[in-house]
């Protein structure tokens, strides 16, 4: 292609490219959303379905997106923004109905449950980041992970899209497991006990509580037996509880989640 006719931006190349699917998939930006809130609505607006795997478009503008994907008779997807394919977001509308999810808890950050893992063998911090990153899980910068930020953010999703509440980001309380030395660590393995990063969620009165913190668990406690990637949710509704169990997660599972989005929606389009 000459230079002169290449696409110089989303837009431009949603034109020549006319696509019936577009995948998101970039960077988390959690403090606005952005670029992939405008990839996004220009997809729409282009009359593409939009699949994305970035939480950021959630939190930032999830109602916008919802309502132009309808007004566009388009699907507006993302799987694989919390617990990568688990079939968490998609699992409520076509096979739980009528269903209030009043709360919810879980471990849904890898990192940080690698990294605790790993401390409790002994090593320190910063090697047991090294390590998350090795594997896979852990980003280059591991900020958001240690800080709570990326938890966060999965936590404000579930609030926005399953519970209906528009949370902001900040209002989700939220401690990382920065401070926590790995003497603590250990310790708290030596006494029965186990250190692990929890999401939660609950109704209250005019809202939601929301917080993401490290806790201190009894091993009685089925979140306090995983290691390594995997993580949980246990979802609490008005009929019965559930809860879900990821093994192995990682960016093959990540992947996952879009194709199922994308056969979701090409098979409402047909």
């Amino acid at each position: 292609m000459p230079a002169w006719c290449r696409p110089q931006n989303v837009r431009q190349w949603l034109e020549a490219a006319d696509p019936a699917v577009f995948f998101e998939a970039s960077s988390l930006e959690r403090r606005t959303g952005q670029p992939a809130i405008d990839y996004l609505k220009a997809a729409l607006e282009s009359g593409a379905h939009a699949v994305s795997a970035n939480k950021g478009p959630i939190v930032h503008a999830y109602h916008p997106l919802r309502d132009l994907a309808l007004a566009r008779g388009r699907k507006f997807l993302f799987e694989s923004t919390v617990m990568d394919g688990t079939p968490i977001l998609t699992m409520f509308p076509y096979s739980l109905p009528a269903v209030e999810l009043l709360g919810f808890r879980g471990i849904m950050n890898s990192t940080t449950n690698v990294v605790l893992t790993e401390m409790e063998k002994g090593l320190s911090m910063e090697a047991a980041v090294k390590k998350a990153q090795e594997i896979g899980v852990a980003e280059t910068d591991p900020t958001d992970d240690l800080d709570g930020w990326d938890a966060a953010v999965k936590v404000a999703t579930l609030v926005i899209v399953l519970m209906g509440v528009p949370i902001k980001l900040e209002e989700v309380e939220r401690t990382g497991i920065r401070g926590i030395a790995p003497e603590q660590v250990r310790a708290a393995r030596a006494a029965g006990m186990r250190y692990k990063l929890i999401c939660s969620a609950e109704r209250i009165a005019g809202g939601v509580r929301a917080s993401v913190r490290p806790e201190q668990l009894p091993m009685t406690d089925p979140l306090a037996l995983l290691e390594g990637t995997t993580s949980a949710l246990r979802l609490d509704m008005d009929v019965f509880g559930l809860s879900l169990v990821e093994h192995k997660a990682g960016v093959v599972a990540t992947a996952y989640g879009l194709l199922a989005d994308f056969i979701r929606a090409v098979g409402a389009a047909s």
